[in-house]
């Protein structure tokens, strides 16, 4: 079962400049573009996304990868970090509050420039 990760823990981590993870937004691509988490990367959750994960994200199973999406009630992390797991990455989180949970926090987005 993927651990969960809260906003306080995602803010600590992106504060904190040697952390290195993978924050990955799985949203569609429009979706990235018009916000998104600071530092984040988009890889819409798709049929291709594991080939895609590991060409476009990193193909090493042992780092820290953490995916989110919308919101509490939006399941693409879920099912996201679910794949992952299962071909074989070690070190998954899931930021459940998504977009949704970051701004309710009073926390800045990034928007594509």
């Amino acid at each position: 079962m993927t651990r969960i990760i809260s906003t306080e823990e995602l803010k600590q981590k992106l504060d904190d400049k040697g952390n290195k993870f993978y924050l990955v937004d799985v949203l569609e691509k429009e979706s990235f573009d018009a916000e998104h988490i600071p530092e984040s990367l988009s890889l819409p959750y798709d049929l291709y996304f594991i080939d895609s994960f590991s060409k476009k994200i990193t193909p090493d199973k042992n780092a820290e990868v953490i995916v989110y999406c919308a919101s509490e009630s939006c399941k693409t992390s879920e099912l996201a970090a679910d794949v992952l797991e299962k071909t074989g990455y070690m070190n998954v989180l899931r930021y459940s509050g998504g977009l949704a949970g970051w701004q309710n926090a009073g926390q800045v987005m990034d928007h594509k420039s």
